[in-house]
C-alpha cells in the first residue's frame, strides 16, 4: 500500500511541475498531461529534456548577438520606411496600429529598393537558385531544415564542389533533425573540399542540453550579399515530385534583390554564430548593389532568440484590420486560441476568409489535428478548400491589399512558439496581386469542404481528430 501512496505522490509531483513549467500556454500542459497520464514516467522524462521552453528561450536569448558594424553601414545604405506615408499604398494610410507594430521589428526594417520573384514550385526554385551558385564569385549562404542525400542533394553538392574548387567561400547550415537521415558522408565530403558545413543543435547534444524542440524550420540562401532566396521548399528529390505518395508538390518560393538581401545576411550571420560560435564580420557580405527596383520588403524573424513572437503578432494584427478578404495557404494548420478567434470574428463580420489545407499529407497526425477545427471555422462562414493535385507545402497570407507573407512558418503552433522561422512580409500591389492569381489557381486545384457533409464524417475520425487536437501543441 505505501508503494501505491508513493508512485501517486510522485505522479502528482510531475504533474504540478508541467503546470508551473506551462502555465502560459495551457494548451501545451494539457496536452502534456494526456502523455503523462498515458505514460506516467516515461512521459515525464520526455518533458524535461524536451518541452521546458520558456526557462530554456531565456537562456536562448542572452547568447544573441548585436548586428556588426558592417550590418549597420548596410542599414545606412538603404532605403527604409520610416512613415507610414512612404509604403506609396493609400489601403495602409489608415492602419497605423499596423504600421507601429512592423516598425517595432528594429532589427528588420522595411526596404524599399527591391526586385522580387515569386517562385511557384521546386524545379523554378532549383533552376533560379543553382544558376545564382553558378555564378557565385565571393561566397555562397546556404541555410535548411532538410537536405537530402538524393539526387537533388548531389546536384547542389556538385555544384557546391565546383564554386569551392574556385575559391568561393561557401557556409551550409543544416538542421539535425530536419537532416537526420542525411548520411555523415555527405557533408564531410562537402567539408573535405573548404566547405563550412554546421550542424544546428545536432539531436544528442540538444537532447541534454534541454533544447531538442528547437528546431531551425528556416529555408535561406545568400549569394554574394547581392541575391537571397526564402521560403518553403527544402533541398529533395520530393520538393520536385520525387516522392510517389505525395505526388507533385506545390510551393512558393521568393527570389530578392536589393536591400532586403541584407536582412537575409544579417539572420544567416546570426545564425551562424549560434551554430558555429563564429562572428561572420568580414568584407563582402554586405556590398553595395544596383538594384533599381521598387517593391518593398519586410524580413521578419522568429524563435527562442527573439524577445516577441513576432511572427504570431504580425499575422494576428493583420488578420484582426481585414476589412474585404483574408487568404492563407499551409500544409499544417494547428492555430492558437487568438488565430482561431480572429479568423472566425472576421468571417462572421462579412471577410472572405480563404483556407487551402492537403488533401494528402505526410503527417497523419497532423492532419486529423488540422481537421479537427474545420467543423468549428465553416460553422463561422470561412471557406476551406483541399488541394487535389499533389502536396500543397505553401505558407502564404494574403490581407486585402494590405500586405501577402510567404515564409517558411506554418499556421500552427510550433511555428510560433518554438521554431526557428523565416517570414517575407510583402506590400508591392503588382507582387500581391501575382499571389493572389497563384491562390486562384490552387482554388481551381481543390475541393471545397461543405459544412453539412463535413458534419457526417464517421466518430472514429471524430475521435481521432479529438485526441490529435489535445496533442497538437507538441506537433
Amino acid at each position: 500500500m505505501l508503494w501505491v501512496i508513493v508512485a501517486l505522490l510522485i505522479f502528482i509531483l510531475q504533474v504540478l511541475a508541467i503546470l508551473v513549467g506551462e502555465y502560459r500556454r495551457p494548451s501545451k500542459a494539457v496536452a502534456w498531461q494526456l502523455i503523462l497520464f498515458v505514460f506516467p514516467l516515461i512521459g515525464f522524462v520526455m518533458y524535461y529534456f524536451m518541452a521546458q521552453e520558456f526557462q530554456r528561450r531565456r537562456t536562448v536569448r542572452r547568447q544573441g548577438i548585436i548586428p556588426s558594424e558592417l550590418r549597420r553601414e548596410a542599414l545606412r545604405r538603404s532605403k527604409l520606411v520610416h512613415r507610414i506615408q512612404e509604403l506609396g499604398e493609400e489601403t495602409f494610410i489608415h492602419q497605423e496600429r499596423l504600421f507601429h507594430l512592423l516598425q517595432s521589428f528594429s532589427l528588420s526594417p522595411i526596404t524599399c529598393c527591391n526586385e522580387i520573384e515569386v517562385l511557384q514550385d521546386g524545379e523554378e526554385t532549383y533552376e533560379r537558385l543553382l544558376e545564382a551558385i553558378a555564378a557565385a564569385q565571393h561566397h555562397i549562404h546556404l541555410e535548411y531544415y532538410t537536405i537530402r542525400d538524393d539526387e537533388t542533394g548531389q546536384r547542389f553538392r556538385s555544384a557546391l564542389l565546383t564554386k569551392a574548387a574556385e575559391g568561393v567561400q561557401i557556409r551550409l547550415i543544416y538542421d539535425g533533425v530536419g537532416s537526420y537521415e542525411t548520411s555523415g558522408a555527405y557533408f564531410a565530403a562537402l567539408e573535405a573540399a573548404g566547405v563550412r558545413a554546421v550542424c544546428f543543435l545536432p539531436p544528442r547534444i540538444a537532447f541534454f542540453e534541454k533544447r531538442m524542440n528547437y528546431r531551425n524550420h528556416r529555408k535561406i540562401a545568400v549569394i554574394d550579399g547581392k541575391v537571397g532566396f526564402l521560403g518553403g521548399i527544402n533541398i529533395g528529390n520530393e520538393y520536385i515530385g520525387g516522392d510517389p505518395k505525395l505526388g507533385y508538390w506545390r510551393d512558393t518560393h521568393l527570389r530578392l534583390y536589393g536591400d532586403a538581401v541584407y536582412s537575409l545576411q544579417d539572420v544567416f550571420s546570426r545564425d551562424w554564430w549560434f551554430a558555429a560560435k563564429e562572428r561572420l564580420n568580414v568584407p563582402g557580405l554586405f556590398p553595395q548593389h544596383t538594384c533599381a527596383g521598387l517593391d518593398q520588403v519586410q524580413i521578419l524573424t522568429s524563435g527562442p532568440d527573439s524577445s516577441s513572437d513576432a511572427l504570431l503578432e504580425v499575422f494576428f494584427n493583420a488578420i484582426a484590420v481585414a476589412k474585404s478578404r483574408i487568404y492563407i495557404t499551409t500544409p499544417y494548420f494547428i492555430p492558437d486560441a487568438s488565430l482561431m478567434m480572429g479568423l472566425k470574428t472576421a468571417a462572421v463580420s462579412g471577410v472572405d476568409v480563404r483556407l487551402i489545407i492537403p488533401q494528402t499529407c505526410d503527417s497523419r497526425l497532423v492532419m486529423r489535428a488540422s481537421l479537427s477545427y474545420v467543423e468549428e471555422l465553416l460553422d463561422a462562414g470561412v471557406r476551406i478548400f483541399r488541394y487535389q493535385k499533389g502536396f500543397i507545402h505553401c505558407k502564404t497570407l494574403i490581407v486585402d491589399q494590405l500586405l501577402a507573407s510567404v515564409g517558411t512558418a506554418n499556421m500552427d503552433m510550433r511555428s510560433f512558439f518554438s521554431n526557428f522561422e523565416l517570414t517575407a512580409l510583402l506590400f508591392n500591389q503588382a507582387v500581391i496581386r501575382r499571389m493572389e492569381q497563384d491562390f486562384a489557381r490552387d482554388i481551381q486545384d481543390s475541393t471545397e469542404l461543405q459544412l453539412s457533409s463535413f458534419k457526417r464524417r464517421p466518430r472514429s475520425q471524430k475521435i481521432g481528430e479529438a485526441v490529435s487536437r489535445m496533442l497538437s501543441p507538441l506537433l
